[in-house]
């Protein structure tokens, strides 16, 4: 991935999801509705999908957001080989101590440590990025009802200019968000700004699809899971309640 690519990353992913400014306007458009992989009692996660949204997390939106609920291990739920957990988790330092003579340092982060945050504090993150600390990731997904199609459309919203008719004004540094009204965050997304492994094309709808999936999975890592979990208590319901049945019948019958 080129420089520049890595720099319109850095210098777009800062106000993901932060809030429009005091005199932007909600938009009245509906949010897009997906057909996502884990919906329905049945869905369940793409693990594909997953690998490609951390991807797009870990090139783009991590330089400002963190997602402090997530340890590197986690990723093995997404499909990644401990090996492989190993190694992206090494491609970060983390500050540990202290040590024998009381001071803190760095080391290479191990799978048992928290994703890394962007900024060392929230004052830091604030100055940074005009005075709004980028929100963290983890529970994003279910910030809102919308759930993946939330920050799907977010993501895809952007057009050049409010339509005519629209009483939306932008101010200097504001974007138009046809589901956001004026917003504070330039489109982080560009087509090809990342290189998919597995030669999967980067366009802007394919990548802010992967990465909402990869957002909904850190909210909710065990939803496969509690799923399972409901469908064998249904299960077992009906079946003990057939045999509840048929002993009923059986003791009316004897006593006819």
């Amino acid at each position: 991935m080129s420089v520049a690519k890595i720099a319109h990353g850095l210098l777009l992913a800062g106000g993901l999801f932060a809030a429009s400014t005091a005199h932007a306007a909600e938009s009245s458009v509906a949010y897009p509705e997906l057909d996502w992989s884990f919906l329905g009692v049945f869905g369940s996660y793409d693990q594909a999908e997953l690998q490609r949204g951390f991807q797009v997390y870990k090139e783009v939106c991590s330089a400002c957001h963190g997602m402090r609920l997530l340890a590197y291990r986690n990723l093995e739920g997404i499909g990644f080989s401990p090996e492989e957990v190993k190694a992206i988790a090494a491609e970060y330092q983390v500050v540990d101590g202290p040590d024998e003579n009381g001071d803190m340092f760095e080391r290479p982060a191990i799978p048992a440590d928290r994703f890394r945050e962007p900024f060392a504090n929230i004052e830091l993150a604030r100055a940074a990025n005009g005075g709004a600390a980028p929100p963290d990731l983890s529970l994003i997904a279910k910030r809102t009802a919308y759930g993946a199609n939330y920050t799907y459309a977010i993501l895809t919203g952007y057009e050049e200019e409010p339509p005519h008719d629209s009483d939306i004004k932008l101010e200097p540094g504001q974007y138009y968000n046809k589901y956001k009204g004026a917003f504070s965050m330039a489109p982080p997304l560009l087509p090809d700004i990342i290189e998919y492994h597995g030669g999967t094309e980067a366009t802007v709808d394919q990548m802010s699809r992967d990465v909402s999936a990869f957002l909904m999975w850190a909210a909710e890592p065990h939803m496969e899971i509690r799923k399972e979990t409901g469908i064998k208590a249904i299960l077992f319901l009906l079946v003990f309640t057939a045999i509840l049945y048929a002993v009923k019948r059986k003791i009316w019958a004897d006593l006819h």
